[in-house]
């Protein structure tokens, strides 16, 4: 779904404005430079745009600050439920499965 949301002219690839689009909405802008240095690692200097098979790969792969990002974005929009916070109710017996 992430992928589909980024690739901005529906053709199965994101180019360098997508990429700028896509680090910009997970507040982490980067330069142009920064941009097509990170496509160039993604695909491994072979093109100028991400195809679906090299987002999966660094998406899942070991370095994936990418995924880490994308989760911390994710966690964000989670937090209009915010968690309780101190020590949980007082239960009985009664109330136990």
């Amino acid at each position: 779904e992430k992928y589909m949301e980024f690739d901005l002219n529906n053709q199965g690839e994101i180019d360098l404005m997508s990429v700028k689009r896509m680090m910009e909405k997970m507040g982490a802008p980067k330069t142009h430079l920064e941009l097509k240095k990170m496509i160039s690692e993604v695909t491994g200097g072979v093109s100028e745009t991400i195809s679906y098979h090299d987002f999966v790969n660094v998406m899942l792969g070991k370095r994936s600050a990418v995924l880490k990002l994308v989760m911390m974005f994710e966690g964000k929009a989670n937090e209009s439920n915010p968690k309780p916070s101190g020590p949980p109710p007082e239960r009985d017996i009664a109330s136990l499965p």
